[in-house]
């Protein structure tokens, strides 16, 4: 198409010449003639003036002499729908439930659900309408997908929640003892669920995923949690049994926090943060253990320094405990 009409199907200002043909889309870096680029992030401004992109979509107020450049008031959700624009989403090789899926007979797919090779649901599980199961996803029994819910290579719904019971025996010897998981995992409508999650089902009631969730690769959520709608956890995040967040909050990259806790809506955690207490709602937490962002910030400026300051205090120590001289008489 060409730059005037993508420019209007993104609701884009165009600031520049109209009649250029875009095929595709690009990375600043990479881009050629033909290809339109993005800016979101103000530390790649320097690459504009040296990309091939024919156009990058900037926010309202960029300017750069001599590029094509398509104004947006969110730069990035202009992208994405340039990329869908020119690039369309995945075709699947095929439709409906995959020969090679296993699909209980009790279970239930919703009209529009494209189930790849090695997928499993279980028993009495309910997939709902335009979902997608890629390969080797497990939908363990009992367990409910609204609609549009997809789940990418590899990850597991439903599997028992780490739940045992320690007991001492009358031969003395302590063991742990299996407690049956009997709840379920809910997915709600929207949800999208990366390669290798894994989310334990309820030991009594549901596991819970709100709508419009978004979860990365290699996420574990324990038994009994219950994650907000449109909640954003990057990969390697770890959320333990019973702990419930709210709606909106933002977690980065191996994130871990404690059970039985509560996270108010619209809380961002850091990555790399360990969240052992509740946080409040709209908090920025970061470090370990977990510090409002504030204080964090003045905490590692002093932990940067800790090496010169603790050799100040032992140089302090050395001249107080080195000086055997009596103090000076005091003025009249």
């Amino acid at each position: 198409m060409t730059l005037s009409e993508l420019a209007a199907a993104i609701g884009a200002e165009l600031v520049g010449d109209g009649s250029l043909l875009i095929d595709s889309a690009n990375t600043l870096e990479a881009a050629r003639a033909g290809q339109v680029s993005f800016l979101s992030n103000p530390k790649y401004s320097k690459q504009v003036e040296t990309t091939k992109a024919s156009a990058v979509v900037v926010s309202p107020h960029f300017k750069m002499p001599g590029v094509n450049l398509l104004r947006h008031k969110n730069p990035y959700y202009a992208f994405m729908q340039a990329v869908v624009k020119l690039h369309g989403y995945r075709k699947h090789p095929h439709s409906g439930i995959h020969p090679r899926a296993t699909v209980d007979s009790s279970a239930t797919i919703g009209e529009g659900s494209v189930l790849y090779p090695g997928v499993y649901v279980g028993p009495r599980a309910r997939v709902g309408r335009d979902c997608i199961l890629y390969p080797n996803v497990v939908i363990y029994d009992d367990c409910v997908l609204g609609d549009r819910v997809i789940i990418h290579a590899n990850t597991s719904i439903g599997q028992d929640g780490y739940g045992f019971a320690t007991h001492k025996g009358a031969d003395g010897e302590v063991a742990h003892h299996k407690i049956p998981q009997i709840g379920n995992v809910v997915i709600e409508d929207d949800v999208e669920i990366a390669a290798n999650a894994t989310i334990d089902r309820a030991a009594l009631g549901s596991t819970i995923i709100g709508e419009g969730s978004k979860l990365g690769d290699l996420i574990t959520i324990g038994h009994n949690a219950r994650v907000g709608a449109h909640c954003l956890l990057v990969a390697q995040v770890g959320i333990a049994g019973s702990t419930i967040l709210g709606h909106h909050v933002t977690m980065g990259g191996q994130v871990g926090v404690a059970g039985h806790l509560k996270i108010g809506d619209g809380a961002t955690v850091a990555a790399g943060t360990g969240i052992m207490q509740d946080v409040d709602e709209k908090a920025i937490m970061i470090g370990t253990p977990a510090m409002p962002a504030s204080q964090a910030r003045r905490v590692y400026a002093i932990f940067t320094q800790l090496p010169e300051l603790l050799a100040r205090v032992k140089k302090l120590e050395t001249g107080s405990a080195g000086s055997d001289e009596p103090e000076p008489p005091a003025e009249a």
